[in-house]
This record gives C-alpha cells, structure tokens and sequence, in this order.
C-alpha cells in the first residue's frame, strides 16, 4: 500500500461521522460508532488476537474531538471516555478499505455473544 496523505479530516452531523479525504483522490466518510468499536486501543483490540474485545451499546456515541499525533496519525476522542486510540493514516485507509467485512465480522461477533449495539 502507498502512503496516502489525509488532505481532508473533519468531522460532520455533530460529531456522528468522520469525513476524510486523502491526496490519492480516495476518500471515506466512517461513523463514530464503526470507529469507536474499531478502535485501534490495547482495550479494544487487546495485546494479542485473543484478547480481542466486542464493543457493545456505541450505536449513539459521538465525537468529541480530533487530536493530531505527529503527522502519522490522529487520536480521537470520543464522547462516552475513549480516547486511547491511535488511528495511523494506514489504518484509516484499511477501515476505509474493508469497512464492509469489519462491520460484518462486528455484526456477527455481537450476535454470537448476545450483544447489541445498544
């Protein structure tokens, strides 16, 4: 994957969505919520595979704020504390990229524990 500069970074519907646009024309718009439960976090994401946490009840979670980190990523900060979450340029773009198989896996992984998004 080439490195893609973000050219656009705001957030948009009060905080409801992420919208991001790259120099290599790509752009995508994320909701806070497919964000929050993909957060990049050792909370979320753990410190191995299966430690890995389903995120539950973060339909309605909003954005707060966008805090640059060098110029390699952005920590977000969202409205309901989480806030650990560094979100490389590369990262966004995968997001961005196979949203739909991590929404589905997401949907999935939430079923199979008895979770809802809340």
């Amino acid at each position: 994957m080439s490195e893609a500069w973000p050219e656009e970074l705001r957030l948009a519907d009060g905080g409801s969505r992420l919208v991001l646009r790259f120099d290599t024309g790509e752009s995508h718009a994320f909701t806070a919520e497919y964000l929050r439960v993909a957060s990049p976090s050792a909370e979320v994401k753990g410190h191995s595979p299966d430690q890995a946490v389903t995120v539950a009840g973060k339909r309605h979670v909003k954005i707060s704020r966008l805090l640059p980190v060098g110029n390699y990523a952005v920590r977000i900060v969202f409205d309901d504390g989480h806030d650990t979450g560094l979100y490389t340029w590369a990262y966004l773009l995968k997001l961005g990229r196979d949203s739909e198989d991590i929404w589905a896996a997401y949907l999935d992984a939430l079923k199979a524990k008895g979770l809802s998004r809340g």
